[in-house]
């Protein structure tokens, strides 16, 4: 059977669409552009990838057309800069179709940088560091909106809002400030470390600390890392950050910190295989019976750290 469609997100970007059309009023149009035409939002931070969630997205398209369309503004060469529906527009590409359904709307460049990372923040499966990026760029835009004298009222709100901008980001994105501000500590890390905490071979909370390290430093952990094959705790990094902090941080410390054998955080605590078939279907394997109960023990560990930064 066909996929229905359900991979475009109609709820989410019909929201978006329904919300800033009345905001806008007559300051928009909808127009079949051809792909050509287009061009990707300047620094895009979220990613297109040919994975089966695109293939699923070609296969509806191929059938039932591009039912939500873009959002994208008119620049001055004559081209139109995609603010939301990257992934729609690869799609087309993929489906052989060379024209899509856009709303045209005039946008000035925090006004598109908002409603890019909003629109995207909806999407599944988001990399710690694109997230780290789309709340800089949103948090910048909010900030450079306040300081602007032109704008009184807009479609986001008073320039004289009186929540930190950093707050309006956590609570639009459904996070805390302080994990706000962790996310974008990202951003402070060399290309080699984000790609790791991307790829899970760094975990976000040290990898956080390590942020505060110097560039050089942060080489020092990147060799030390592929050298020893071993991911640094966070007690770990936070020996290494006040090593930094003090100037006595070298890369024999560095290597020697990692290379230590990691202390368990609890004890191990072992649960039978008659307790957990009681949770599981008999085919389930031992492993991802495993991966299940670490993301919810991971879901469950958020919940408690947003509840008690509240």
């Amino acid at each position: 059977m066909k996929n229905s469609g359900k991979n475009i997100e109609l709820a989410s970007f019909d929201s978006i669409f329904s919300t800033e059309e009345t905001r806008q009023g007559g300051n928009q149009r909808i127009e079949q552009l051809p792909l050509s035409d287009l061009v990707p939002f300047k620094d895009h931070p979220f990613r297109v990838v040919d994975d089966d969630r695109m293939k699923e997205t070609v296969e509806s398209i191929r059938e039932y057309g591009v039912l939500v369309p873009i959002i994208v503004r008119p620049m001055d060469d004559g081209t139109y800069e995609i603010v939301s529906g990257h992934r729609r527009k690869r799609a087309c590409e993929l489906a052989g179709v060379e024209e899509i359904p856009a709303i045209v709307r005039e946008l000035d460049d925090d006004e598109a940088t908002i409603i890019m990372v909003d629109s995207n923040l909806q999407r599944e499966n988001i990399l710690p560091s694109e997230r780290a990026k789309a709340y800089q760029m949103k948090l910048d835009a909010i900030k450079h909106r306040g300081e602007r004298r032109d704008l009184t009222c807009g479609q986001f709100g008073h320039k004289l809002e009186p929540k930190k901008a950093r707050e309006i980001v956590a609570e639009d994105a459904g996070e805390s400030p302080r994990q706000v501000q962790r996310f974008i500590r990202l951003n402070e890390l060399t290309e080699p470390l984000r790609d790791k905490v991307d790829n899970g071979e760094l975990g976000f909370t040290p990898a956080v600390e390590l942020s505060f390290l110097k560039p050089q430093e942060q080489e020092w952990v990147e060799r030390a890392l592929d050298e020893t094959q071993q991911t640094p705790s966070l007690s770990q990094a936070q020996r290494i950050k006040q090593e930094s902090k003090e100037g006595t941080l070298t890369e024999d410390t560095v290597h020697k910190i990692i290379s230590e054998e990691k202390k368990p955080l609890y004890n191990s605590v072992t649960l039978s295989h008659d307790t957990l078939k009681k949770y599981f279907p008999k085919s389930y394997t031992a492993k991802q019976m495993e991966n299940i109960i670490i993301r919810l023990l991971d879901s469950w560990l958020k919940k408690r750290q947003q509840s008690q930064e509240r």
